[in-house]
Protein backbone atom coordinates (compact mmCIF):
# COMPACT_ATOMS: atom_id res chain seq x y z
CA UNK A 1 0.00 0.00 0.00
CA UNK A 2 3.18 2.14 0.91
CA UNK A 3 3.59 1.83 -3.03
CA UNK A 4 0.58 2.81 -3.78
CA UNK A 5 0.46 6.00 -1.99
CA UNK A 6 3.59 6.86 -3.26
CA UNK A 7 2.41 6.82 -6.71
CA UNK A 8 -0.69 8.50 -6.12
CA UNK A 9 1.44 11.75 -4.23
CA UNK A 10 3.54 11.37 -7.53
CA UNK A 11 0.46 11.81 -9.51
CA UNK A 12 -0.83 14.24 -7.86
CA UNK A 13 1.99 16.56 -8.20
CA UNK A 14 2.30 15.97 -11.87
CA UNK A 15 -1.14 17.17 -12.30
CA UNK A 16 -0.54 20.39 -10.23
CA UNK A 17 2.13 20.86 -12.41
CA UNK A 18 0.62 20.62 -15.79
CA UNK A 19 -2.23 23.20 -14.18
CA UNK A 20 0.49 25.88 -13.73
CA UNK A 21 2.28 25.12 -17.02
CA UNK A 22 0.14 23.62 -19.77
CA UNK A 23 -0.08 25.92 -22.86
CA UNK A 24 -2.70 28.28 -23.47
CA UNK A 25 -5.32 27.59 -26.09
CA UNK A 26 -5.30 31.08 -27.43
CA UNK A 27 -3.09 33.94 -27.89
CA UNK A 28 -4.10 37.55 -28.60
CA UNK A 29 -3.23 38.69 -31.23
CA UNK A 30 -0.45 41.97 -30.96
CA UNK A 31 1.17 44.23 -33.53
CA UNK A 32 4.48 43.28 -32.14
CA UNK A 33 4.04 39.86 -31.47
CA UNK A 34 4.73 36.83 -34.36
CA UNK A 35 1.71 36.36 -36.74
CA UNK A 36 1.04 32.53 -36.02
CA UNK A 37 2.31 30.52 -33.20
CA UNK A 38 4.49 28.44 -35.80
CA UNK A 39 6.07 31.72 -36.53
CA UNK A 40 6.83 32.03 -33.03
CA UNK A 41 8.31 28.44 -32.89
CA UNK A 42 10.30 28.22 -36.00
CA UNK A 43 13.35 26.22 -35.85
CA UNK A 44 17.33 25.73 -37.52
CA UNK A 45 15.73 22.48 -38.26
CA UNK A 46 12.15 23.65 -40.15
CA UNK A 47 10.34 21.48 -37.67
CA UNK A 48 10.03 24.28 -35.17
CA UNK A 49 7.15 25.79 -37.16
CA UNK A 50 5.27 22.92 -37.03
CA UNK A 51 5.93 22.44 -33.37
CA UNK A 52 5.27 26.07 -32.60
CA UNK A 53 1.40 25.69 -34.15
CA UNK A 54 1.07 22.20 -32.64
CA UNK A 55 2.14 23.65 -29.08
CA UNK A 56 -1.06 25.39 -28.51
CA UNK A 57 -3.02 22.52 -29.04
CA UNK A 58 -1.48 19.82 -26.89
CA UNK A 59 -3.45 18.37 -24.09
CA UNK A 60 -2.92 17.94 -20.59
CA UNK A 61 -4.26 14.67 -20.75
CA UNK A 62 -1.26 13.93 -23.71
CA UNK A 63 1.32 15.58 -20.77
CA UNK A 64 0.22 14.26 -17.97
CA UNK A 65 0.44 10.54 -19.98
CA UNK A 66 4.09 11.54 -21.14
CA UNK A 67 4.53 12.29 -17.50
CA UNK A 68 3.79 9.21 -16.11
CA UNK A 69 5.39 7.53 -18.33
CA UNK A 70 8.69 8.96 -17.44
CA UNK A 71 7.90 8.16 -14.08
CA UNK A 72 7.45 4.59 -14.78
CA UNK A 73 10.83 4.15 -17.16
CA UNK A 74 13.33 6.36 -15.22
CA UNK A 75 12.00 8.43 -11.94
CA UNK A 76 10.77 11.66 -11.79
CA UNK A 77 11.81 14.51 -14.36
CA UNK A 78 11.97 17.21 -12.28
CA UNK A 79 15.08 16.29 -10.27
CA UNK A 80 17.74 18.17 -9.49
CA UNK A 81 19.40 18.99 -12.99
CA UNK A 82 17.16 16.98 -14.89
CA UNK A 83 15.50 18.01 -18.12
CA UNK A 84 12.00 19.43 -17.53
CA UNK A 85 9.30 17.97 -20.21
CA UNK A 86 9.15 19.18 -23.35
CA UNK A 87 6.18 21.34 -24.65
CA UNK A 88 5.01 20.77 -28.26
CA UNK A 89 8.65 20.17 -29.32
CA UNK A 90 10.19 23.53 -28.86
CA UNK A 91 13.61 23.89 -27.56
CA UNK A 92 15.86 25.95 -25.55
CA UNK A 93 17.27 27.33 -28.96
CA UNK A 94 13.45 28.41 -29.78
CA UNK A 95 13.19 30.26 -26.58
CA UNK A 96 16.51 32.01 -27.37
CA UNK A 97 15.02 32.93 -31.22
CA UNK A 98 12.03 33.83 -30.04
CA UNK A 99 13.47 35.96 -27.19
CA UNK A 100 15.93 37.85 -29.43
CA UNK A 101 12.83 39.31 -31.31
CA UNK A 102 12.25 41.71 -28.46
CA UNK A 103 16.40 43.14 -28.53
CA UNK A 104 15.49 46.77 -28.02
CA UNK A 105 12.37 46.93 -26.63
CA UNK A 106 12.32 49.41 -23.61
CA UNK A 107 12.21 48.55 -20.01
CA UNK A 108 8.96 49.28 -18.54
CA UNK A 109 7.82 48.52 -14.78
CA UNK A 110 5.00 46.25 -14.83
CA UNK A 111 5.11 46.08 -18.34
CA UNK A 112 4.01 42.87 -20.27
CA UNK A 113 2.94 44.40 -23.90
CA UNK A 114 5.98 44.76 -26.12
CA UNK A 115 4.58 48.04 -27.76
CA UNK A 116 4.97 49.80 -25.11
CA UNK A 117 7.45 47.67 -22.93
CA UNK A 118 8.45 45.20 -20.94
CA UNK A 119 9.64 44.33 -17.47
CA UNK A 120 12.02 41.66 -17.20
CA UNK A 121 9.13 38.62 -15.75
CA UNK A 122 6.99 40.36 -18.64
CA UNK A 123 9.87 39.62 -21.37
CA UNK A 124 10.49 35.79 -19.48
CA UNK A 125 6.20 35.45 -19.56
CA UNK A 126 6.01 36.57 -23.18
CA UNK A 127 8.66 34.66 -24.59
CA UNK A 128 7.25 31.18 -23.64
CA UNK A 129 3.71 32.71 -24.51
CA UNK A 130 4.92 32.74 -27.83
CA UNK A 131 6.04 29.29 -27.66
CA UNK A 132 3.08 28.31 -26.40
CA UNK A 133 3.87 27.55 -22.90
CA UNK A 134 2.49 29.63 -20.11
CA UNK A 135 4.44 31.10 -17.16
CA UNK A 136 3.33 32.84 -13.96
CA UNK A 137 3.56 36.46 -13.86
CA UNK A 138 6.08 37.53 -11.62
CA UNK A 139 10.16 36.52 -11.24
CA UNK A 140 9.69 35.02 -8.07
CA UNK A 141 7.27 32.71 -9.22
CA UNK A 142 8.84 31.88 -12.19
CA UNK A 143 12.05 31.09 -10.81
CA UNK A 144 10.05 28.12 -9.18
CA UNK A 145 9.02 26.32 -12.75
CA UNK A 146 10.23 23.32 -14.17
CA UNK A 147 13.13 21.55 -13.68
CA UNK A 148 16.22 23.08 -10.93
CA UNK A 149 19.29 23.29 -12.68
CA UNK A 150 22.66 22.91 -10.51
CA UNK A 151 25.12 26.08 -11.62
CA UNK A 152 25.58 28.26 -14.42
CA UNK A 153 27.61 25.40 -15.98
CA UNK A 154 25.31 23.06 -16.15
CA UNK A 155 22.73 26.07 -17.59
CA UNK A 156 21.64 25.61 -21.49
CA UNK A 157 20.60 28.40 -23.84
CA UNK A 158 16.66 29.08 -22.86
CA UNK A 159 16.86 28.03 -19.25
CA UNK A 160 15.66 30.82 -16.56
CA UNK A 161 18.32 32.63 -14.43
CA UNK A 162 17.43 34.03 -11.43
CA UNK A 163 19.26 36.79 -10.04
CA UNK A 164 19.29 40.05 -6.79
CA UNK A 165 17.44 37.35 -4.60
CA UNK A 166 14.75 36.32 -6.88
CA UNK A 167 13.86 39.62 -7.84
CA UNK A 168 15.53 39.60 -11.72
CA UNK A 169 14.96 36.85 -13.97
CA UNK A 170 16.27 36.79 -17.86
CA UNK A 171 16.43 34.00 -20.24
CA UNK A 172 20.32 32.36 -20.68
CA UNK A 173 21.97 32.36 -24.44
CA UNK A 174 25.06 30.80 -23.58
CA UNK A 175 28.65 31.88 -22.88
CA UNK A 176 27.88 33.35 -19.41
CA UNK A 177 25.23 35.70 -21.01
CA UNK A 178 21.53 36.21 -20.38
CA UNK A 179 18.62 37.90 -22.37
CA UNK A 180 16.57 40.08 -19.76
CA UNK A 181 15.07 44.04 -19.37
CA UNK A 182 17.16 45.78 -16.75
CA UNK A 183 15.89 48.69 -15.26
CA UNK A 184 14.18 51.59 -16.39
CA UNK A 185 15.84 53.36 -18.94
CA UNK A 186 17.52 50.84 -20.45
CA UNK A 187 16.52 48.36 -22.71
CA UNK A 188 16.14 44.64 -23.77
CA UNK A 189 19.27 43.52 -24.24
CA UNK A 190 22.14 40.46 -23.39
CA UNK A 191 24.71 40.94 -20.91
CA UNK A 192 27.10 39.05 -18.77
CA UNK A 193 25.60 36.79 -15.75
CA UNK A 194 27.03 39.65 -13.19
CA UNK A 195 26.50 37.18 -10.37
CA UNK A 196 26.11 33.63 -8.85
CA UNK A 197 22.35 33.04 -9.92
CA UNK A 198 20.02 32.67 -6.67
CA UNK A 199 18.00 29.82 -8.97
CA UNK A 200 18.15 28.01 -12.92
CA UNK A 201 15.44 26.69 -14.19
CA UNK A 202 14.79 24.57 -17.22
CA UNK A 203 11.36 24.45 -18.23
CA UNK A 204 11.43 22.82 -21.96
CA UNK A 205 13.80 19.50 -21.73
CA UNK A 206 16.43 18.57 -24.70
CA UNK A 207 15.59 18.73 -28.08
CA UNK A 208 17.75 21.44 -29.35
CA UNK A 209 21.39 22.13 -29.63
CA UNK A 210 22.83 23.36 -27.06
CA UNK A 211 24.86 25.94 -29.18
CA UNK A 212 25.03 29.48 -27.34
CA UNK A 213 24.80 33.02 -28.48
CA UNK A 214 24.66 32.54 -32.03
CA UNK A 215 24.71 30.36 -34.94
CA UNK A 216 21.21 28.22 -34.86
CA UNK A 217 19.12 30.82 -32.79
CA UNK A 218 19.96 33.73 -35.23
CA UNK A 219 19.49 31.35 -38.08
CA UNK A 220 15.63 30.55 -37.17
CA UNK A 221 12.98 30.89 -40.08
CA UNK A 222 15.80 30.13 -41.88
CA UNK A 223 14.19 26.25 -42.51
CA UNK A 224 10.71 25.97 -42.51
CA UNK A 225 9.57 29.27 -40.75
CA UNK A 226 6.52 31.00 -41.75
CA UNK A 227 6.19 34.07 -43.84
CA UNK A 228 5.14 37.17 -41.30
CA UNK A 229 3.15 39.96 -42.86
CA UNK A 230 5.31 42.92 -42.19
CA UNK A 231 2.93 45.31 -41.11
CA UNK A 232 1.52 42.70 -38.19
CA UNK A 233 5.01 41.70 -37.41
CA UNK A 234 6.16 45.65 -36.03
CA UNK A 235 4.50 48.02 -34.37
CA UNK A 236 2.27 50.23 -36.29
CA UNK A 237 4.24 53.15 -35.72
CA UNK A 238 6.96 52.14 -37.92
CA UNK A 239 4.75 51.88 -40.78
CA UNK A 240 4.26 55.80 -40.24
CA UNK A 241 7.54 56.59 -39.99
CA UNK A 242 9.01 55.32 -43.48
CA UNK A 243 8.01 56.17 -47.02
CA UNK A 244 5.75 54.40 -49.28
CA UNK A 245 8.88 53.66 -51.75
CA UNK A 246 10.42 52.06 -48.27
CA UNK A 247 6.84 50.22 -47.81
CA UNK A 248 7.07 48.46 -51.22
CA UNK A 249 10.05 46.24 -49.46
CA UNK A 250 8.38 45.27 -46.64
CA UNK A 251 8.10 41.28 -47.40
CA UNK A 252 12.02 41.67 -47.62
CA UNK A 253 12.06 43.19 -44.25
CA UNK A 254 9.98 41.06 -42.25
CA UNK A 255 11.61 37.33 -44.01
CA UNK A 256 15.02 39.03 -43.05
CA UNK A 257 14.01 40.22 -39.94
CA UNK A 258 12.43 36.88 -39.21
CA UNK A 259 15.93 34.99 -40.12
CA UNK A 260 18.30 36.74 -38.29
CA UNK A 261 16.10 38.02 -35.12
CA UNK A 262 16.25 41.47 -35.02
CA UNK A 263 13.85 43.99 -33.74
CA UNK A 264 11.14 44.62 -35.24
CA UNK A 265 10.90 47.34 -37.78
CA UNK A 266 14.35 48.05 -38.12
CA UNK A 267 15.70 46.77 -41.66
CA UNK A 268 12.89 49.29 -42.58
CA UNK A 269 13.81 52.67 -40.74
CA UNK A 270 17.73 51.61 -41.36
CA UNK A 271 16.15 51.87 -45.14
CA UNK A 272 14.44 54.82 -45.14
CA UNK A 273 17.59 56.83 -43.51
CA UNK A 274 20.11 55.48 -45.93
CA UNK A 275 17.98 55.86 -48.91
CA UNK A 276 14.59 56.52 -48.54
CA UNK A 277 13.52 53.54 -50.57
CA UNK A 278 15.53 54.44 -53.68
CA UNK A 279 16.89 50.98 -54.26
CA UNK A 280 19.24 52.66 -57.62
CA UNK A 281 20.38 55.45 -55.17
CA UNK A 282 24.24 56.18 -55.34
CA UNK A 283 25.94 58.61 -52.77
CA UNK A 284 28.51 61.07 -53.26
CA UNK A 285 31.13 58.67 -51.23
CA UNK A 286 29.97 55.66 -53.29
CA UNK A 287 27.55 54.19 -51.40
CA UNK A 288 25.30 51.73 -53.43
CA UNK A 289 21.56 50.65 -53.29
CA UNK A 290 18.54 50.58 -50.78
CA UNK A 291 20.62 49.87 -47.72
CA UNK A 292 23.94 51.97 -48.93
CA UNK A 293 26.45 49.58 -48.98
CA UNK A 294 30.09 50.79 -49.49
CA UNK A 295 31.72 48.09 -52.37
CA UNK A 296 34.25 46.55 -49.94
CA UNK A 297 31.46 45.61 -46.92
CA UNK A 298 29.14 44.71 -50.20
CA UNK A 299 32.31 42.00 -51.37
CA UNK A 300 32.90 41.28 -47.62
CA UNK A 301 29.13 40.24 -47.39
CA UNK A 302 28.60 38.73 -50.61
CA UNK A 303 26.08 40.59 -51.70
CA UNK A 304 24.91 42.88 -54.43
CA UNK A 305 23.87 46.15 -52.87
CA UNK A 306 21.77 47.37 -56.02
CA UNK A 307 19.40 43.98 -55.57
CA UNK A 308 16.86 45.26 -52.71
CA UNK A 309 16.87 41.17 -51.71
CA UNK A 310 20.22 40.77 -51.85
CA UNK A 311 20.88 43.76 -50.52
CA UNK A 312 18.17 43.68 -47.06
CA UNK A 313 19.61 40.21 -46.60
CA UNK A 314 23.19 41.60 -46.44
CA UNK A 315 21.94 44.54 -43.91
CA UNK A 316 20.20 41.86 -41.83
CA UNK A 317 23.20 39.60 -41.57
CA UNK A 318 24.93 42.88 -40.94
CA UNK A 319 23.02 43.85 -37.96
CA UNK A 320 22.83 40.42 -36.31
CA UNK A 321 26.35 40.71 -36.37
CA UNK A 322 26.58 44.14 -34.55
CA UNK A 323 23.91 43.38 -32.13
CA UNK A 324 25.92 40.47 -30.70
CA UNK A 325 28.68 42.50 -30.46
CA UNK A 326 27.43 44.89 -28.56
CA UNK A 327 25.20 42.74 -26.25
CA UNK A 328 21.74 44.01 -27.59
CA UNK A 329 22.10 47.34 -28.18
CA UNK A 330 20.09 48.97 -30.85
CA UNK A 331 22.07 52.19 -30.78
CA UNK A 332 25.31 51.00 -30.62
CA UNK A 333 24.61 48.59 -33.47
CA UNK A 334 23.52 51.36 -36.12
CA UNK A 335 26.85 53.43 -35.06
CA UNK A 336 28.71 50.54 -36.18
CA UNK A 337 26.29 50.04 -39.99
CA UNK A 338 26.49 53.53 -40.30
CA UNK A 339 30.71 54.97 -38.77
CA UNK A 340 31.80 51.65 -38.95
CA UNK A 341 32.62 49.23 -35.79
CA UNK A 342 36.31 50.73 -35.73
CA UNK A 343 34.58 54.55 -34.69
CA UNK A 344 32.63 52.76 -32.16
CA UNK A 345 35.52 51.21 -30.48
CA UNK A 346 37.19 54.09 -30.81
CA UNK A 347 35.05 56.65 -28.53
CA UNK A 348 33.84 53.74 -26.35
CA UNK A 349 30.10 54.44 -27.89
CA UNK A 350 28.44 56.32 -30.32
CA UNK A 351 31.19 58.46 -32.56
CA UNK A 352 30.41 62.38 -31.62
CA UNK A 353 29.74 62.67 -35.56
CA UNK A 354 26.97 64.70 -36.42
CA UNK A 355 25.31 62.47 -39.16
CA UNK A 356 25.80 59.45 -37.19
CA UNK A 357 24.43 61.00 -34.02
CA UNK A 358 21.62 61.97 -35.91
CA UNK A 359 21.36 59.06 -37.66
CA UNK A 360 20.96 56.82 -34.70
CA UNK A 361 18.83 59.18 -33.15
CA UNK A 362 15.85 58.99 -36.11
CA UNK A 363 16.00 55.51 -35.99
CA UNK A 364 15.90 54.73 -32.29
CA UNK A 365 12.68 57.44 -32.63
CA UNK A 366 10.71 55.46 -35.17
CA UNK A 367 11.73 52.26 -33.26
CA UNK A 368 9.78 54.04 -30.05
CA UNK A 369 13.75 53.38 -28.29
CA UNK A 370 15.85 55.64 -26.16
CA UNK A 371 19.55 56.64 -28.33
Amino acid sequence: MSGIAAVQSRIAGIQSMIADLAPATARPASSWAPATAAGAASSTAGAGAAAGAGATTTSASGGFSDLLAGLVEGGSATRAGAAAPSRGGASGDDVVAAARRYLGVPYRWGGTDPATGLDCSGLVQRVYQDLGVQLPRVAKDQGTVGAPVPDLASARPGDLVVLDGGGHIGIYVGDGKMLHAPHKGDVVKISAVWETPTAIRRVLGEGGSTAGTTGAAHAAGAGGATTLDAGAARPSAIRSAVSADVRRFEPLFAAATERYGLPAGLLAAVAQQESGGNASAVSPAGARGLMQFMPATARGLGVDPMDPASAVDGAGRLLRQHLDRYDGSVPLALAAYNAGPGAVARYDGVPPYRETQQYVKKITAALGLAA
